[in-house]
C-alpha cells in the first residue's frame, strides 16, 4: 500500500505504538523531509487564524526532534526552536486528544520548566496533536498565553482548533508526498545517469528549443570536451565536412519530429577523427513539445573494415574478369583450326561469359534497393533483349539471394536462354519470354514461360545442358525443376528454398 492509499490516522487515537519507540519515530520523521516547510505561508496562516480564534497572542506549528522542537510556522513567538526537554507539544503529540492547561504554574508535568519560570512567562497552552496517516507522532498545533485562563475552549473553539490541525496534517503529508515522490525521481534520475554513463555509447538528451541537457560520463571520455549545450556548440568536435550536412539532416527530423539517423567524423583529443553513428528519437510526434534522445556510435573500426571489404570487393571482381578473360582466350586459342572443338569451345565461353555476368553483380559493394533477383535476372536475361527490349519481362516479388546462389542461377537461366534462341521463342522475330518470382513462406517459385515460338518438344535424352540445370538446381540450390513441353512454347517452374537462395 502507497502512501496515498492508506487512510488517515483516526483523529481520536494516540499515535501507534510502535511509532512511539523513538528509534522508529525519528527514521520516518526524517523521511518527511519537514525541514523544508519553515515559513510556509499556508502553515502561517493557519497559526496566525489559530491565535485569534482561541483570542490569544501567540500559536505555533511544532515539529518534534530527538533533540529540539523546532516551529514550523509560528505567530507572536520570537524564536524559531526551543529544547524538547521542556516541551508542551512532545506530550501532546503522544495523546489522542487536545491537552489543554489553563495555568502552567499549577501543573506539575509542565511548572519546571524554563518557558514557565523564565521570561518566556507561559501560563496558559493548548495543543491538538498532530499524527501521520501511518500514525508516526509529529508535533502539535498550539496555543499560547502569558496569563492564565479561569475555563477552557468553548466548543465552537475545539473544533475550530481541531479542523485547522487536519488542515496542517494534510500540508505535511502534501508535503511528504511530494518528497518521497522527489527523492524517488532523485534516485531513479541516479540510476539512469549510473546505467548511462556505463554503457560505451555516448547518449544525450535535448529539449524542443534545441538545447542539450543531459550528456552521459561518455561524451567527456571520448572528446575531453565541456557537454554542449545547443547545436552550434558540435561545431569544434565534427569534421568541417560533415558539420553542416548533419545539422541540415538533423534540423528536418526535428522539424518532423521524425527519427533522425547520420554518420560524421569527430573529433578525438589527439586530433585524428573516428567516424561516429547518430540516433535520435523524438519523445512525441508533435515538434514544439517532443524531447530527444539520442546516442552516438562509434563505428570507424565497422566503417574501415567495410571501406577495406569495398576494395576487396572491387579487386575480386577485377581478377575474376581477368580471369574469366583468360579461360576464353585458352578456350578459344586451343580450339583454333579445330572445327569439331570450336562448337563446344563456344558454347563453353557463353556459360563462362554468363558466370562473369553473374559473379559481376554478386561482388557489387552497392546493389541499390530493387528487387534483388529480379536484377540479377536481368543482368543474366541482357543479352536476349532486357532490358530496353519486351523480348524478355521479369517482374513479381522480391527475394534476396546470396553470392553462393548466384553461380548456379546464372548457368541455369544460360541454358534456358540459349536452347530457347537456338529452338524456343527466342528464335523467331516475334518470341517472347516472360519469367515471374513469387514467394511463398518457404520458397521462391521462379517461372519461365515461352510465347510465340514454336513448339516446344521434349529432348531426346539427356543431354548436358539438362545435366547442368538439374546438379545447379537439386545439388547447389536444394531446389526443384519442373517442364511442361507445350505447343505454345516451354513453360518451367524452379522452386528454390529462400534460406539456399540467400546464402
Amino acid at each position: 500500500m502507497t502512501l496515498l492509499d492508506q487512510k488517515p490516522w483516526p483523529a481520536d487515537m494516540a499515535p501507534a505504538q510502535e511509532f512511539c519507540d523513538e528509534e522508529n519515530r525519528l527514521r520516518l520523521l526524517a523521511s518527511f523531509g519537514l525541514g523544508d516547510l519553515q515559513g510556509d505561508p499556508e502553515l502561517d496562516r493557519i497559526a496566525r487564524f489559530a491565535a485569534h480564534l482561541c483570542e490569544a497572542p501567540s500559536a505555533a506549528i511544532s515539529l518534534v526532534e530527538e533533540e529540539r522542537q523546532v516551529f514550523l510556522a509560528r505567530e507572536g513567538i520570537d524564536v524559531t526552536e526551543t529544547p524538547r526537554a521542556t516541551s508542551f507539544c512532545a506530550h501532546t503529540m503522544l495523546g489522542s486528544d487536545i491537552l489543554e492547561v489553563l495555568d502552567a504554574t499549577g501543573d506539575e508535568r509542565f511548572s519546571s520548566f524554563a518557558l514557565v519560570t523564565g521570561d518566556a512567562h507561559l501560563r496558559y497552552y493548548v495543543g491538538v496533536p498532530l499524527i501521520s496517516s501511518e500514525g508516526v507522532p509529529i508535533g502539535a498545533l498550539c496555543v499560547n498565553d502569558i496569563a492564565p485562563r479561569d475555563k477552557g475552549l468553548n466548543d465552537f473553539q475545539v473544533e475550530g482548533l481541531i479542523t485547522l490541525a487536519e488542515a496542517v496534517k494534510r500540508r505535511i503529508e502534501t508535503h511528504r508526498s511530494a518528497n518521497i515522490a522527489t527523492t524517488e525521481l532523485a534516485a531513479s534520475a541516479a540510476r539512469l545517469q549510473f546505467m548511462l554513463d556505463s554503457v560505451p555509447d555516448i547518449a544525450w538528451a535535448a529539449t524542443a528549443a534545441g538545447q542539450f541537457d543531459m550528456f552521459n560520463a561518455r561524451w567527456t571520455e571520448v572528446t575531453g570536451m565541456p557537454n554542449p549545450k545547443t547545436v552550434e556548440d558540435w561545431r569544434p568536435v565534427v569534421h568541417p565536412d560533415d558539420f553542416e550536412p548533419s545539422v541540415a539532416k538533423f534540423g528536418e527530423a526535428v522539424a518532423a519530429a521524425a527519427l533522425f539517423e547520420d554518420e560524421w567524423r569527430m573529433l578525438m583529443p589527439d586530433g585524428s577523427y573516428r567516424w561516429m553513428l547518430t540516433r535520435a528519437v523524438p519523445s512525441s510526434d508533435d515538434p514544439e513539445t517532443a524531447r530527444w534522445f539520442g546516442t552516438i556510435t562509434d563505428i570507424d573500426e565497422r566503417y574501415r573494415i567495410s571501406e577495406e571489404r569495398e576494395l576487396l570487393a572491387g579487386e575480386l571482381a577485377h581478377r575474376i574478369k581477368n580471369i574469366f578473360a583468360v579461360i576464353t582466350g585458352l578456350v578459344a586459342l586451343h580450339a583454333r583450326g579445330d572445327e569439331a572443338a570450336q562448337g563446344f569451345a563456344r558454347v563453353l565461353n557463353e556459360n563462362i561469359l554468363a558466370l562473369s555476368r553473374a559473379q559481376d553483380f554478386a561482388l557489387r559493394v552497392d546493389t541499390g534497393d530493387g528487387d534483388e533477383l529480379k536484377r540479377l535476372l536481368e543482368v543474366l536475361m541482357a543479352p536476349y533483349g532486357a532490358p530496353g527490349s519486351d523480348a524478355v519481362s521479369v517482374s513479381g516479388d522480391r527475394a534476396e539471394f546470396g553470392p553462393r546462389a548466384a553461380t548456379p542461377l546464372a548457368l541455369v537461366f544460360h541454358e534456358l536462354a540459349t536452347n530457347s534462341a537456338k529452338y524456343g521463342a527466342l528464335s523467331v522475330a516475334d518470341g517472347r519470354i516472360a519469367i515471374t518470382i513469387r514467394r511463398d513462406d518457404e520458397n521462391a517459385i521462379i517461372g519461365w514461360e515461352e510465347i510465340g515460338g514454336p513448339p516446344a518438344l521434349p529432348p531426346d535424352g539427356a543431354g548436358f545442358g539438362s545435366r547442368l540445370m538439374e546438379m545447379s538446381i537439386r545439388n547447389q540450390l536444394g531446389g526443384g525443376l519442373t517442364q511442361d513441353w507445350r505447343s505454345e512454347g516451354l513453360r518451367a517452374e524452379i522452386a528454390i528454398p529462400l534460406e539456399r537462395l540467400a546464402q
